[in-house]
């Protein structure tokens, strides 16, 4: 792995975000032994001692048995606790680590049309384009209460937008409901996002609870399904 940009996870927490997600995706299975420390942190392009600190988080975490003389074995399960819990696009073939550019930041007025949410008239509003494993695969637009903070800037936020919202605001995202529907491509889709703006996509609107139960924030999320996919799974 590459030198990381400002504002993203440390090094360690990225690659146990990346297991977590690949063993949720049924890449890994319950009970498979991992390869040797040292031949996986050459196939993962970082180094032992950043690997074994991924490896421990998965460890405490509940989801890695670390057998000493053995090796590092798997341990499935369903409520693990994870930075990207809440974002349910994977990579076609399953997993990805997500990582975020930030195309814009802005404080507006509450356009006509999304679902109610929120206290206040006004909005911050996040445009962004995701990638899993560096693809581009997401469009994403998050309308943020204004309500929350009077002001958010581009050096505020981090890959993780939820992680932003607990040590910044005191904001806990405690649910979420997610509505899978038919949508076209925004007229500010940058270059890098695969289809063009107009075209036909796969559009998730997501309404997210507060933990004092207000409805904080609309976000919709544009998906290029030659690269991802949206999944749900039941547990």
């Amino acid at each position: 792995m590459t030198s990381q940009p400002r504002h993203s996870l440390p090094l360690y927490v990225q690659l146990s975000e990346m297991l977590i997600r690949e063993i949720t995706a049924g890449r890994y299975t319950d009970g498979e032994r991992l390869p040797p420390e040292r031949e996986m942190a050459a196939q993962l392009g970082t180094s032992v001692g950043t690997l074994r600190k991924a490896l421990a988080d998965l460890t405490d975490k509940g989801m890695l048995d670390r057998v000493q003389g053995s090796g590092n074995y798997i341990r499935a399960r369903a409520d693990t606790k994870s930075v990207y819990a809440f974002f349910r696009v994977e990579l076609t073939e399953g997993g990805g680590l997500p990582t975020a550019d930030l195309l814009s930041v802005d404080r507006v007025s509450k356009p006509l049309g999304l679902p109610d949410f929120g206290r206040s008239s006004g909005a911050h509003r996040i445009r962004r384009l995701r990638a899993l494993n560096r693809q581009p695969a997401v469009l994403e637009e998050i309308w943020l209460d204004g309500s929350y903070a009077p002001s958010v800037t581009p050096a505020d936020l981090s890959e993780s937008l939820y992680l932003f919202y607990r040590t910044r605001l005191g904001l806990w995202i405690v649910r979420a409901e997610d509505r899978v529907l038919m949508g076209t491509v925004p007229e500010w889709a940058p270059d890098d996002f695969g289809p063009r703006a107009g075209t036909p996509c796969v559009l998730v609107e997501r309404i997210s609870w507060a933990q004092d139960g207000a409805r904080a924030e609309v976000s919709h999320n544009w998906i290029d399904t030659n690269v991802a996919r949206y999944i749900a799974r039941l547990a």
